[in-house]
């Protein structure tokens, strides 16, 4: 009784292992230039991302009298030109997917 109950206690295991394993084994890789695509977007979403960050974090510094205004303003401008340079290269790349 003792090696049936070790038995079912390991069979329970190994088709749990397995799947949680079969999406390693089962996914095929993408091919070199959609994940060359991938890479590009990502790298767009994350200067988006920063360039917000900054934003805020520069208004946040005005606010608590660490930045005078000509700075923040600058400041403001250069990351502002970031995001938007982000922004309009995910709607280039975006707009062949929606069409």
């Amino acid at each position: 009784m003792t090696f049936l109950l070790y038995l079912t206690g390991m069979l329970f295991i190994a088709a749990i292992a397995s799947f949680v394993a079969s999406p390693l084994f089962l996914a095929s890789p993408l091919p070199e230039s959609e994940r060359a695509a991938d890479l590009e977007l990502l790298r767009w979403e994350k200067q988006k991302t920063d360039a917000y960050a900054a934003i805020k974090e520069a208004e946040f510094d005005l606010q608590m009298g660490k930045l005078t205004q000509e700075d923040y303003q600058l400041l403001r401008d250069k990351y502002e030109a970031r995001a938007l340079e982000a922004l309009a290269q995910l709607d280039r790349m975006r707009e062949p997917a929606l069409g």
